[in-house]
């Protein structure tokens, strides 16, 4: 294994039709139109000193060093902002340049630390590098006089290190920060020998609005700025590529490592999703991977009331295996079922799926995209014949009109969310449809010519008469809708939308939106060009989801946006592998690639490949899982890597369904709440130790690849299979990638996907069907007709969801999540990303506040009809007057503890955006926070007993 060194070319790739031949030392090269001297040179293998340049960022030519001769030319110009051009000679080696280079350098280095051999960068520093290539063997000025070199250090940021002393004011940090991350939190401040840079208002790292995605860090040529793990462990000695495991961006990093010991997680420049970018989470929030709290090895115990007793692998599979078929003795074969996790590769979700299907032979399957993106599933296949997003993540910057709905992106899909903004600074039209106002309302450079702030659960409304506006006003795309759409569905919508029930002044009241800012946000997105549509947990999880993902799928059809670059209707999903575990079969009346268990073909197909008759009727919901344990018709669950306790609503409804289980196991990193109801604990594995592949919002399937081996011993999968095997279904795969390679025989759209090919050519699409090495899948969907054939325009009413204010709970409560955190905080938790964000809060406007007497910081009790909990109160104009917010990253709040059992009417899809609540000032816990603290008491005594024996 070796370290994996990427070529930095100086400056951006230009791209033209245009093609221009030049001279650069002699040898003729030809590059695209409007490339810089400095790329054309490294394309032809001709290094080029630089300090200042690096190709994620526009040139700027501060530093000098990469000047060059260009015969004809006067001076010595940068190569860097140089373009090119028909029949230039250039010069990049010569007498004159290397003076010229040797004094540039000589002047950095007059006011640079020589404590080279204890440097952090030691061996990973450009200015030594190019102190090298200049051939600098001395200082002519001493290092005598004014300098900066006892500039005093920024330590506050948890992550990286700031010192002042290193820093060359190359501003590729600020650039960085302004062109790659979009938050301008650095700048150069001061003139001349007293430029430096600042975070803010000359304010520490962590005082300023910097969001520590690490691009500044990853920019800095000198060790200024320098990760703590590297200070700690030093420079990594080889590297990995593999796929982050947090949101569903995909990005792609370098785990860099010595020995089995990661030391840093570096974002790869050729990752499809993120192209050299991340967040502090993927960048940073990795060492939950050897957390202490981590369990290394199987429990069991007979009751739930019982201490956990440690066992070897075999005993605990032949103990869950045998209490699985007691309870099918008892009960029958429909009485066992499984829910399988979106943090697990798609080879870990597909043998759980094969598991309970072929072993306990029933459908009762299903996945935590049940409470987050069923609905998306259900209203594209309904209209667009497919079951996900249309676009991939390049798209949007070939879009001129970008409509943001129910998603927080610069939160939620941070890497994505910088690209969208970069996008927005270059000129392209925001609207943002949301109750709270997230950050890309307003921000540096950023700013929404609409928000429709609406009432949560009036989606189907706002959209309804955006569509109201469009048919009514004769914006409607004709040769469109005539050429690519069902023309009877399209003339029933078209006489429905038109309705005034659904135009924008008779919604007002309901919405909340002013009618004359939905019809110009209409014609905003109807006419202003390329017109994307982006939206997240925001739309899905309502009573009406479903109804909300077909309105917006009518919205693009109608539009014409749909099938090309730059439009589109776009899931962003939560999870690293939500559309992955979707895709593999994990819902129960789907088999792997979205086909239905009745269909015969399909199903005999599956049988004669496991070698065993399945069941044509679809299995439990994970609401129904519930609904049956409570009559005692369900008595088992096997549970794959999720947290339903704290991640499903109602929770009460949730753990009181667990206790009357007779068999529950859970397949985790931690004892999370779930593993409080369980009787068996199978120890997982963190992503730096899994081989397989992740599936992410944009359709790509990345490789994940193993960094360390594992801590517990065993890869995930092999737990389904001896588990299978053990209730009579024989299953075993000697490597990972015959897992995808059966998924590959049996998915249609995987059919071009191997192991072989993604180690290749780096990630892949689907729907991926041919085995040519040239087929990376299909980028853009639908763009010469849709999946289903013609576009099927869907009637979608508005109807109000049952959740109503009263005045006994006259607030509305809406949740979503943070930037430090990633769903339920049993990673981010164990993580330094507490110092942003230690507890959750409520988010509450002025007005409610002032009257309930709440202040900024006080403790409030938050209670609905389900439940109450406390947490401390922030007062923020975010919110509208009577819409609470709160994040559900902490155990301890039992944010679920509030939220009801409504669901969308088609798939089940919890509203956990719509509660009606009560605020009031406590200063007393919550009882579900008493009994919470019990339990972690006894939780942090068992992983504490088992950190020792694993020592």
């Amino acid at each position: 294994m070796t370290l994996i060194h990427e070529t930095d070319y100086g400056t951006p790739a230009r791209v033209s039709e245009t093609l221009v031949t030049l001279e650069i030392d002699g040898r003729a090269i030809t590059v695209p139109e409007g490339t810089s001297v400095m790329r054309a040179a490294m394309d032809a293998g001709i290094t080029v000193p630089k300090l200042c340049a690096t190709d994620s960022l526009e040139p700027f030519g501060s530093c000098r060093l990469c000047a060059v001769e260009i015969e004809g030319r006067r001076g010595t110009p940068a190569s860097c902002t140089t373009p090119v051009a028909p029949g230039m000679k250039v010069h990049t080696q010569t007498d004159k340049l290397a003076k010229l280079r040797r004094g540039v350098m000589e002047l950095y280095i007059s006011d640079h630390p020589l404590d080279c051999l204890t440097c952090a960068a030691n061996g990973d520093c450009e200015l030594q590098d190019m102190a090298g290539a200049v051939g600098l063997r001395n200082v002519r000025y001493g290092f005598e006089g004014e300098n900066h070199r006892a500039a005093a250090k920024d330590e506050s940021n948890p992550y990286f290190t700031f010192d002042a002393s290193k820093c060359i004011v190359c501003s590729r940090c600020v650039r960085a920060c302004q062109e790659t991350q979009g938050t301008f939190a650095l700048t150069i401040d001061g003139r001349g020998f007293a430029s430096s840079v600042s975070p803010g208002a000359k304010e520490s790292f962590m005082d300023s609005e910097c969001v520590s995605c690490g691009a500044c860090v990853q920019a800095c040529p000198t060790a200024t700025l320098t990760e703590k793990s590297i200070i700690e462990h030093g420079q990594p000695e080889h590297s990995v590529i593999t796929t982050c495991a947090y949101c569903g961006v995909g990005c792609s990093f370098k785990a860099e490592l010595q020995g089995t010991t990661v030391v840093r997680m570096t974002p790869w420049k050729d990752g499809g999703a993120n192209e050299g970018h991340s967040c502090v989470k993927g960048r940073f929030a990795w060492g939950y991977a050897t957390h202490k709290d981590r369990i290394m090895k199987p429990m069991v115990r007979e009751k739930i009331t019982d201490p956990w007793r440690e066992v070897s692998w075999e005993e605990a599979v032949a103990y869950a295996a045998e209490r699985l078929k007691a309870v099918q003795a008892k009960y029958g074969r429909g009485s066992i079922g499984g829910i399988t996790s979106s943090r697990c590769t798609n080879e870990e979700v597909y043998v759980v799926q094969k598991m309970i299907r072929a072993a306990f032979g029933t459908n009762n399957i299903d996945t935590c995209a049940r409470v987050c993106h069923s609905p998306t599933g259900y209203g594209l296949s309904q209209t667009f014949g497919t079951s996900a997003g249309t676009q991939d993540f390049k798209s949007v910057d070939k879009s001129d009109v970008i409509l943001v709905i129910g998603a927080n992106p610069t939160d939620g899909h941070p890497v994505f969310g910088s690209r969208m903004k970069k996008r927005l600074r270059a000129g392209a039209k925001l609207i943002v449809v949301d109750p709270r106002r997230i950050d890309l309302v307003r921000s540096p450079h950023v700013k929404a010519e609409y928000h429709l702030q609406l009432q949560p659960g009036t989606n189907v409304a706002v959209v309804n008469a955006i569509a109201h506006t469009i048919v009514t006003e004769g914006l409607v795309n004709r040769s469109f809708v005539e050429g690519r759409c069902d023309p009877k569905e399209f003339a029933k919508w078209e006489a429905f939308i038109a309705e005034h029930r659904n135009s924008p002044e008779y919604l007002e009241s309901r919405t909340g939106v002013p009618a004359d800012q939905v019809r110009a946000a209409a014609r905003l997105y109807a006419t202003g060009g390329n017109a994307a549509i982006y939206y997240g947990l925001g739309v899905t999880e309502h009573s009406q989801g479903s109804s909300t993902v077909m309105a917006i799928a009518n919205l693009a059809m109608a539009t014409g946006n749909i099938g090309r670059e730059g439009v589109g209707v776009n899931p962003l999903r939560g999870q690293n592998n939500v559309q992955g575990s979707c895709d593999m079969g994990s819902f129960p009346h789907e088999l792997p690639g979205y086909r239905h268990v009745s269909d015969d073909i399909v199903r005999q197909e599956f049988e004669t490949a496991w070698g065993v008759t399945l069941d044509p009727e679809p299995g439990l919901r994970i609401p129904n899982m519930f609904d049956s344990a409570h009559d005692g018709s369900f008595r088992g669950l096997f549970v794959q890597g999720e947290d339903i306790v704290q991640s499903d609503p109602n929770t009460n409804h949730v753990t009181s369904a667990l206790e009357s289980l007779d068999i529950v196991i859970v397949q985790d990193l931690f004892l999370n709440e779930t593993a409080a109801f369980a009787h068996v604990f199978f120890p997982g594995t963190s992503f730096l130790e899994k081989d397989g592949t992740f599936t992410n919002a944009e359709r790509r399937i990345n490789r994940v690849r193993k960094a360390m081996p594992s801590k517990v011993g065993k890869d995930e999968h092999w737990v389904a299979c001896a588990l299978a095997t053990a209730m009579g279904y024989p299953m075993h795969y000697e490597t990972t990638s015959e897992i995808m390679d059966e998924i590959a025989r049996l998915t249609p759209t995987f059919r071009g996907v191997s192991f072989e090919k993604l180690d290749r050519v780096g990630s892949v699409q689907w729907p991926c069907t041919g085995f040519e090495d040239d087929d990376t899948g299909m980028a853009i969907m639908h763009e010469e007709s849709f999946a289903r054939g013609l576009g099927r325009f869907v009637i979608t009413e508005y109807v109000p969801t049952d959740e109503r204010t009263t005045r006994m709970y006259p607030l509305v409560l809406t949740t979503g999540r943070i930037l430090a955190h990633y769903n339920v905080g049993a990673q981010t938790r164990r993580t330094a990303n507490v110092a942003w964000h230690p507890e959750d809060v409520l988010e509450i406007n002025p007005v409610d506040a002032e009257i309930r007497g709440v202040k900024d910081g006080d403790m409030v009790s938050l209670a609905s009809r389900m439940g109450a909990t406390t947490l401390r109160a922030v007062i923020s104009d975010r919110m509208p007057a009577g819409v609470v917010y709160t994040t559900f990253h902490h155990p301890v709040t039992g944010a679920n503890v509030i939220t009801t059992e409504n669901s969308d009417w088609a798939t089940n899809c919890p509203e956990y955006k719509v509660t009606a609540v009560q605020v009031a000032r406590s200063n007393q816990p919550s009882d579900w926070q008493v009994d919470y603290a019990k339990n972690d008491v006894e939780r942090k005594r068992i992983a504490a007993a088992n950190v020792i024996a694993a020592e």
